[in-house]
C-alpha cells in the first residue's frame, strides 16, 4: 500500500510541507509506504481542454511532453493521495490546479474505456493559509476529486487559517496526522474491492422515471389544498 503526499507550495519548507509530514506519519503508522513529492519540482503545463473539442481526445497519456507523465505513473501506482496546499486567494495555487486539471486524462478514461483510472483510489486534502479561504479551497478540491472517482475517508481533510506558526497548534497537527492515517485505513478497506462504482447505464432507469413522475403527482395532489390555504408565519 503506497500513499503519495503531494506538497503544493512553491515554498518547500512552509506550512503545507509541515502538515504533509504529519499526514505522512499518520499513513506510515497505519502501515502504508509514503512518498513525499513537491509539485514545484515538476513542469506541469496547464490543461489544454482537449475534452471540450473531442471527448475521446482526452486520455492517458496526455498530449503534453512534460513532467506530468511521471506524476501520472506515481498516481496510478499509489493506493491513495494526500494533497497539502497553501491557500492563494481562497483557492489552491496554480501549480496545484494544473496538477488537478491534468488528472482529467486519467478520469476521462471512463469515456474512453468505461472506467476512470483513479476510481476507487483514496484522497485526503490539507489546506493552510494565514488568512481566510482554506475551507473554500478544500471544498473545491474535494468536490473535484470525488467527481473524478476518488474516495474520501472520514476525517479526510484538515485546514488552518492562522498567522502563527502551524507547529504551535497541536489541534491541526492531530488533524493532519489523521488525514494520512484515515487515507491509509480506507486504502486497506478498499484494496480487495473490484466493483465498478459509477454505472453509466442502468437498464430500467426510464421506467423508474415514470414511477417517480406518478408518485410526485400523487404527492402534489395530496398537498395541494394544504399549500393553497395554509398561512405561513414569517
Amino acid at each position: 500500500m503506497k500513499i503519495l503526499c503531494a506538497v503544493g507550495s512553491p515554498r518547500k519548507y512552509g506550512s503545507s510541507y509541515k502538515l504533509a509530514e504529519f499526514a505522512a506519519k499518520g499513513a506510515r503508522d497505519a502501515g502504508a509506504e509514503v512518498e513525499m513529492l513537491y509539485l514545484v519540482d515538476y513542469r506541469i503545463e496547464p490543461c489544454a481542454g482537449c475534452v471540450s473539442d473531442d471527448k475521446m481526445a482526452c486520455r492517458y497519456p496526455c498530449i503534453f511532453e512534460d513532467d506530468m507523465k511521471a506524476l501520472y505513473d506515481k498516481v496510478l501506482e499509489a493506493s491513495g493521495v494526500v494533497i497539502s496546499t497553501p491557500v492563494y486567494w481562497y483557492s489552491p495555487p496554480g501549480i496545484v490546479k494544473n496538477f488537478i486539471d491534468r488528472l482529467t486524462a486519467l478520469e476521462n478514461m471512463a469515456v474512453v474505456e468505461g472506467r476512470s483510472w483513479v476510481e476507487g483510489k483514496v484522497a485526503g486534502v490539507i489546506a493552510v493559509g494565514n488568512d481566510s479561504g482554506s475551507v473554500h479551497a478544500i471544498s473545491t478540491l474535494l468536490a473535484t476529486l470525488v467527481s473524478m472517482g476518488f474516495a474520501i475517508p472520514p476525517w479526510g481533510f484538515a485546514c488552518y487559517n492562522e498567522e502563527r506558526e502551524v507547529l504551535e497548534d497541536r489541534g491541526v497537527l492531530l488533524d493532519a496526522y489523521n488525514v494520512g492515517r484515515c487515507v491509509a485505513i480506507m486504502c486497506k478497506a478498499l484494496e480487495r474491492e473490484e466493483r465498478a462504482w459509477y454505472l453509466d447505464r442502468v437498464e430500467d432507469l426510464g421506467e423508474f422515471v415514470e414511477l417517480v413522475v406518478q408518485n410526485s403527482e400523487k404527492l402534489r395532489r395530496s398537498q395541494a389544498d394544504v399549500r393553497r390555504f395554509a398561512r405561513f408565519s414569517p
